[in-house]
């Protein structure tokens, strides 16, 4: 069998606490995405969307990516990969330039962003993204696209990510020695943001959770652009770990039953209905009503959007200013009666994000679990247009760098 040629083909390889994705996308010659290859498996080597065990990380890793390989029948070389984690930090920051000319220039924005990066970082971060949210020209403010514009002075406000380093270099260590080169590391919330977000909720204002096995990653937008960014070390898995300690059961069952019987919202749950529940070693199973799994899981899921209501404000938003609500996305946001209880406790519209995907493997792709990886291959593919879109150019002077920057500015 003749191997697909990869020249156009891309791959989003989501390393998650709770699964490890792989997909293989080819850019068709509109741009538009075609997914050809998905390679899943558990995830081992992970907690808290940090790499904990190299060895089993790197298995898992192997394993997502030889099956990605066999179903769209091409050799994996390069990857896009996502980062996520407590580690995970925030700043807003601003900068000014003199411009050299009276015009802006592509060169001017990039230095007043440098500028904007010029913050104090412990020895141990580094900066993963820089977000720019407006520019400010001679004084006039909220300016999206500066380039081409009048003036003498040229300021941003920025959104600064930053990430731990070890983080970083785990990630990357673990996909070079499955001999893969990482085109880039992208933080997942922004993956996911790009996947199932539409413009007029960043315009209006929303706030995105992605709520995986082991973080909740939380994206702020507000006027279109990134406005803060948190992660929260509570999610599905911890939603098992309660299941397993109040009903005595293993965890592997504890996630069966999560899944088949679990609900967000207690009181939407029928009080006669009876689920069996596996006992622990040799024990014999007992029944149980379903409503008293829905009230091990409503408080620790009640918690969470607590904690995340408290990240909300803390960045300085609420519910009457981010008009377009939540939305809701990751695998566990997949638990019935998630949305029905995030309106209880933040008072806002709230909905579960779905990627915007049209293509083959539809059915499969367009389910919130699999958000961060599709967001991850539209990043790439974006990436991969700039690129192509230079070398027809003939300008020689390109990388994915410079790919990336482009897509942020014009996307955040």
């Amino acid at each position: 069998m003749t191997v697909r040629d990869s020249r156009n083909l891309i791959v989003a390889l989501d390393i998650g606490t709770a699964k490890v994705v792989a997909l293989v996308a080819e850019v068709l010659p509109g741009g538009q995405l075609n997914i050809i290859g998905v390679g899943e498996q558990p995830s081992r080597g992970l907690k808290k969307g940090m790499v904990v065990n190299i060895e089993s990380t790197m298995q898992t890793i192997s394993q997502a990516i030889a099956h990605a390989e066999a179903e769209a029948n091409c050799k994996i070389t390069r990857v896009w990969t996502g980062i996520a984690g407590s580690h995970i930090k925030s700043i807003n920051s601003s900068g000014m330039v003199a411009m050299k000319e009276r015009e802006v220039t592509q060169a001017d924005i990039d230095r007043v962003i440098e500028t904007a990066r010029a913050i104090n970082l412990p020895n141990d971060s580094q900066i993963l993204h820089t977000e720019p949210q407006e520019f400010v020209i001679d004084g006039n403010a909220d300016v999206r696209q500066p380039l081409g514009m009048s003036g003498v002075r040229l300021e941003v406000k920025a959104h600064i990510v930053t990430g731990a380093i070890s983080a970083s270099e785990n990630i990357t260590k673990c996909v070079r020695r499955c001999g893969l080169e990482v085109a880039d590391l992208i933080l997942q919330p922004l993956a996911s943001a790009r996947a199932v977000l539409t413009e007029d909720e960043k315009e209006l204002g929303v706030a995105l959770l992605d709520i995986g096995g082991g973080t909740t990653d939380i994206a702020i937008f507000n006027r279109g652009g990134l406005c803060a960014t948190a992660s929260i070390p509570i999610a599905g898995d911890q939603v098992t770990a309660d299941i397993a300690m109040a009903l005595r059961t293993p965890t592997r069952d504890a996630e069966a039953l999560k899944h088949q019987f679990g609900h967000a919202l207690a009181s939407a749950v029928m009080s006669d209905e009876i689920i069996e529940v596996p006992g622990v070693g040799e024990r014999p199973p007992r029944g149980m009503t379903r409503a008293t799994l829905a009230e091990v899981i409503s408080p620790r899921i009640e918690e969470l959007f607590q904690l995340v209501q408290g990240e909300i404000r803390h960045a300085g938003f609420d519910s009457q200013t981010l008009s377009s609500g939540l939305v809701l996305t990751g695998g566990s946001s997949l638990l019935p009666g998630m949305a029905e209880l995030a309106e209880e406790v933040f008072h806002a519209p709230v909905r579960i994000g779905v990627p915007t995907y049209s293509g083959s493997l539809e059915q499969l792709i367009r389910n919130p679990r699999y958000a961060s990886s599709v967001g991850l291959a539209m990043v790439a593919r974006d990436s991969w247009l700039a690129q192509d879109e230079m070398r027809r150019q003939g300008t020689g002077a390109f990388n994915v760098v410079d790919g990336m920057k482009r897509w942020w500015k014009a996307n955040f």
